[in-house]
């Protein structure tokens, strides 16, 4: 007699079960979200419907955030009590997601397995390919409430934001200075620290900033990929053809409010405010010399370490400043690009220019504080600066007699000249 074994029925749980197992196996992701056509597996499917409803279930006790999914709020938790359980085994850095760390190792690894379908460019995340396909397909979903512009990711929608609220959450903790964005803070930071964890593999040198050692291997590979649509000239970085662009409109969009000069970037606006206040907040260690800009600051260690990187290929003279090179290489070349608009009298440099263009406009921006009289260029003020305070900064070797500027020093050291040779 065959006995017949009876297999008990499999519930619609253990089915779940089974079927959740198989696909994360697989990597499949069978359930698609009806709004945008994204796929997910069904538990994370429920999280994202949440995301277009605007629901938010799960709020965080600490600061009233609220979140539609609780792995957010348990992600965002982590902000508050500081923990990184995840660690690069590579550089030792830590993320407060597992996620994050597997974004992060392919920075080590230089893996992009994000291809764009469009254009075949290549991405470490799936969330930075998203954000170029919508470069192609023109589409900006998120929308500033406040001044309705539009924008292709949320976190730029959230960046952007802080503009209008002016809310700056990230704090230095060595001086207190605040940021809105982290990447901002964590930049700033490396300035106390010294720590630059760039380092170009040609020369060695380091960058607090990953994107400036890529500005920097393009100097040694003479990459320029950003071009200007009006004359043709190409840059290194976006940022300095954003700078280039503006001479073709004469856009001079920041003004000072102390005397009305316009200057075409906020920077120099801000290193031309310290001209009236008289702040000079970037100090050498060596000498103790203090500057109104940090760039000031940095050539003029280079007095201290005998530094010169810049050299004519011509002659093989040496510059600390690139811009000095540029400008000694016209001395070979001849070239004199800046022309005057008035007189179509041609300089070699643009300050030259510019000290030419006062003879046609008559104007004198640089007045004396103390007695009110104007001048053409700030040199001039300088030097009469100095019969208020009675310094005369230039000194006579042989008698001692001191000058307020140096061709007063030159003149009188002839006479000693005529005494000496002629007595």
């Amino acid at each position: 007699m065959k006995i017949k074994t009876m297999v008990p029925p499999i519930s619609a749980h253990r089915q779940q079960l089974v079927l959740k197992q198989e696909t994360e196996d697989t990597g499949e992701k069978p359930f698609p979200c009806l709004t945008c056509g994204e796929s997910f597996l069904k538990d994370h499917l429920r999280g994202h419907m949440r995301t277009h409803t605007g629901r938010q279930i799960y709020e965080c006790l600490t600061c009233g955030k609220s979140f539609p999914q609780k792995g957010a709020l348990d992600t965002h938790i982590k902000m508050h009590t500081g923990e990184k359980p995840f660690s690069c085994t590579m550089c030792g850095r830590s993320f407060n997601i597992k996620s994050k760390l597997t974004d992060h190792i392919r920075t080590h690894t230089g893996e992009k397995p994000f291809s764009c379908t469009i254009c075949g460019k290549s991405f470490s995340t799936k969330s930075n390919m998203n954000a170029h396909m919508r470069a192609h397909t023109g589409e900006k979903s998120f929308s500033c409430t406040i001044c309705g512009k539009s924008f292709t990711a949320k976190n730029r929608l959230n960046f952007h934001i802080r503009n209008h609220t002016g809310k700056k959450p990230f704090e230095c903790v060595f001086c207190g200075k605040s940021f809105t964005f982290k990447s901002g803070l964590d930049d700033h930071i490396r300035t106390h620290t010294g720590e630059k964890p760039f380092s170009c593999l040609i020369c060695g040198k380091g960058f607090i900033k990953k994107c400036r050692l890529t500005y920097h291997i393009r100097t040694h590979t003479g990459e320029k990929p950003f071009e200007c649509v009006s004359c043709g000239e190409s840059f290194i970085d976006k940022c300095t053809l954003n700078r280039h662009s503006i001479i073709h409109t004469g856009e001079n969009p920041f003004t000072c409010l102390s005397c009305g000069k316009s200057y075409t970037f906020k920077s120099a606006l801000k290193r031309h405010i310290r001209t009236h206040t008289g702040e000079k907040p970037f100090e050498c260690v060596s000498c103790g010399k203090s500057f109104t800009s940090k760039s000031d600051l940095d050539q003029h260690y280079k007095i201290h370490t005998g530094e010169k990187p810049f050299s004519c290929m011509i002659c093989g003279k040496g510059f600390i400043k690139k811009l000095g090179l540029t400008h000694h290489i016209r001395t070979h070349t001849g070239e004199k690009p800046f022309k005057c608009v008035s007189c179509e009298k041609r300089f070699t440099y643009k300050c030259a220019l510019n000290r030419h263009m006062v003879i046609h406009t008559g104007e004198k921006p640089f007045t004396c504080l103390s007695c009110g009289r104007n001048f053409t260029f700030k040199s001039a003020l300088n030097r009469h600066t100095m019969i208020h305070t009675g310094k005369k900064p230039f000194s006579c070797v042989i008698c001692g007699n001191g000058f307020t500027t140096k061709n007063s020093l030159i003149s009188h050291m002839t006479n000693h000249a005529r005494k000496i040779f002629h007595p």
